[in-house]
């Protein structure tokens, strides 16, 4: 560790100033980050979802072919991985739709 590092820390106060207008301007600046942050935040978790839906309608096609072909008569996974395709498509949809419902209703706000 170095001596200089901690000498410096030692000779900190905390008499620092921040002028009322700065302050205003840093609190109006993180709060248009934590906008963005949010709107990309819910973007990309949107995003995800829709990926994982993907993921589980593309497990379930390919357990429909294995099971058609016969290299599998395991009828428990073919039904498990179509009963997760079903139930994550039923989501997707069910959120697409509030999501719709919410951009339809703000466009009717009258400015």
């Amino acid at each position: 560790m170095d001596i200089s590092a901690i000498t410096a820390l030692n000779n900190v106060n905390g008499t620092a100033t921040v002028s009322p207008t700065s302050l205003t301007g840093m609190l109006a600046e993180k709060e248009k980050k934590a906008e963005g942050t949010m709107f990309e935040t819910f973007l990309n978790t949107a995003i995800d979802n829709v990926k994982t839906t993907n993921s589980y309608l593309s497990d379930a096609e390919n357990e429909k072919i294995r099971f058609a072909l016969g290299e599998t008569d395991n009828t428990h996974d073919l039904t498990i991985a179509m009963g997760k395709a079903s139930t994550a498509l039923q989501y997707t949809v069910a959120i697409r739709d509030k999501v719709m419902e919410a951009y339809k209703e703000l466009m009717q706000i009258q400015i």
